[in-house]
């Protein structure tokens, strides 16, 4: 069987060594990966994954390590090993990911892109890069920074009060509000110190930079607001201002296409709104806070018929994924933006401002958001129209009011699979999760204590399922009794199954296989052979029943 890969990705490359591989093409293969993601390099494979062996001059695997290591800067420590696919010998080089930028010794720095037709090429990492690649390695912030050219009499002392106001609005820190000015601004690391002058960091001019000269100085800080109706462009916004501005210009844009519906709930009519502010706030924030400012790209934000997107320019930071939105430790690209935002009051003050934009749509019983379309080059959350399950948003209402706080990210997460899945094991929440199985575990448990969940079956079978109470005050006791229903179908398929792979089955089979008891095990079987899908062979304790012949 064969074991390298058919085709090359941005973590596989394949390069022929017919006529031996020249020592500068394999340097910048492993330069170009180093400054990516890693991968792994297979030194005698053309192109279309054809292999053709190694050249004798690269069959020493540390001599090639070395070889590598000393025309890299800082030297690169790869694993080399010798592999025999069809006959032939290949290299397999394995290259780490660098966490810093890696050159060849005589200066060329590349890195590694996926071209328009699916397959990876180098290209070089120009200057202007590096900054963003340090950025994605949380090894340099860009937004602490201070600006060529900036000076104090650039910050807007109308924007300074608007921070003011935020800070006393959104509950931010109370021992900001006492400072003055210069002090606010040094607290925020809105300016920084050099050579006894103040001078604007990145952050400051973001936050409360005059928006003439945030045009002038960074150009990269646009955003754009547009609404959809169909193919018919309702708005079409582009500004550059200062971030707070620019939030309240978008807010206030998106009151006027985010309608609201009432619920009733005991005397009073609570209303639910087409997209959860909270969660469009977070995301506004993140699209803002965590995006690539070297990229001349704008956050934007699409309100169209199927729902709302917010992109932000950069792809995800180095650590985080699709699998891992919900549970990687919080960082940022900006974390000197992003420490103001959350001490105004604007961010969540945890870094975990992710939890909010997933509550925004599980409490109100609608699909989650969406992140897959987020490419390397930019994030994209969208967040679907839906109409809300009244019922369920009840339900997690009256759980919370009876706890006096809200549901934990990951018990909301449990419910909102149930709720779509009907029924799930604890295996398959985790995995539609994201979530270790022990977490999921534990959070099961605790959900059953309080009544929102139930489970069903028992042993290999075990699965759980929104509670009876549940589903009656959802009014749907139907529903409830064809989910418990389905036990006993799903019991005599495993009991079947079983008698198929052994060609036979006993009653301490069905037992340990269900987890039921003798009584309900002897039940079971006998209902199988009355209806002739099983034979009962034997007596006593060697009794055992087979498949109908």
């Amino acid at each position: 069987m064969r074991t390298i890969p058919e085709q090359e990705t941005l973590t596989v490359e394949f390069k022929s060594d017919k006529k031996k591989l020249p020592d500068h093409d394999l340097i910048e293969a492993v330069i170009g990966m180093a400054n990516t993601e890693g991968g792994v390099l297979f030194l005698g494979v053309e192109d279309d994954g054809t292999i053709t062996g190694v050249h004798k001059e690269h069959t020493d695997e540390i001599g090639v390590a070395a070889l590598i290591a000393n025309k890299t800067v800082p030297a690169v420590s790869v694993r080399a090993e010798m592999l025999t696919e069809n006959e032939k010998e290949v290299l397999k080089v394995e290259i780490p990911m660098s966490r810093a930028i890696v050159s060849s010794s005589d200066g060329k720095i590349l890195r590694r892109r996926i071209k328009l037709d699916g397959t990876p090429e180098n290209i070089p990492l120009y200057p202007y890069e590096i900054n963003t690649r340090l950025s994605e390695l949380s090894l340099l912030d860009f937004s602490a920074q201070t600006l060529t050219g900036a000076t104090v009499e650039d910050l807007d002392s109308n924007e300074r009060k608007r921070l003011r106001d935020i800070i006393k609005m959104r509950k931010g820190e109370e021992s900001l509000t006492g400072l003055s000015d210069e002090e606010l601004d040094k607290a925020l690391r809105l300016v920084k110190e050099e050579n006894g002058i103040l001078r604007p960091t990145v952050t400051g001019m973001l936050l409360i930079g005059k928006a003439e000269r945030l045009q002038q100085l960074i150009p990269t800080a646009g955003a754009s607001f547009q609404v959809l109706e169909g193919t018919k462009v309702r708005v079409n916004e582009q500004f550059i201002e200062p971030l707070l501005r620019a939030f309240e210009r978008i807010e206030t844009h998106l009151r006027a296409w985010n309608p609201e519906r009432e619920m009733e709930y005991g005397l009073f009519r609570i209303p639910i709104p087409e997209f959860s502010e909270a969660a469009i706030r977070e995301g506004l924030v993140n699209a803002f806070c965590h995006r690539d400012y070297t990229i001349l790209q704008t956050v934007r934000v699409v309100v169209e018929d199927e729902g709302l997107s917010i992109s932000s320019p950069g792809g995800f930071i180095e650590g985080v994924n699709l699998n891992n939105l919900l549970t990687v430790e919080p960082h940022g690209r900006n974390q000197a933006l992003a420490d103001a935002l959350k001490r105004i009051g604007l961010a969540e003050r945890t870094g975990r401002g992710i939890d909010r934009i997933f509550e925004g749509s599980i409490v109100y019983g609608r699909p989650l958001p969406d992140y897959s379309e987020s490419t390397s080059r930019y994030v994209k959350l969208f967040i679907q129209r839906a109409r809300p399950d009244m019922a369920f948003t009840q339900m997690i209402s009256n759980e919370e009011n009876r706890m006096g706080r809200t549901l934990p990210i990951n018990s909301l997460l449990i419910l909102s699979t149930l709720r779509t899945q009907r029924r799930a094991s604890v295996g398959e929440m985790a995995e539609a999760i994201h979530v270790s199985e022990m977490r999921t575990k534990a959070n099961v448990e605790k959900l059953l204590e309080s009544g929102l969940i139930e489970a069903v079956g028992n042993g290999r079978a075990r699965a759980y399922m929104l509670s009876a109470k549940v589903y009656r005050e959802q009014e749907n006791s139907v529903g409830y009794v064809r989910q418990t229903g389905i036990d006993r179908l799903k019991y005599e398929e495993l009991i079947i199954k079983l008698a198929k792979q052994q060609g036979y089955v006993t009653r301490d089979n069905v037992k340990e296989l269900l987890g039921i008891n003798d009584s309900q095990a002897y039940r079971t079987l006998k209902k199988l052979a009355d209806r002739g899908q099983l034979v009962l062979v034997g007596k006593g304790r060697k009794a055992r029943y087979e498949l109908e012949k």
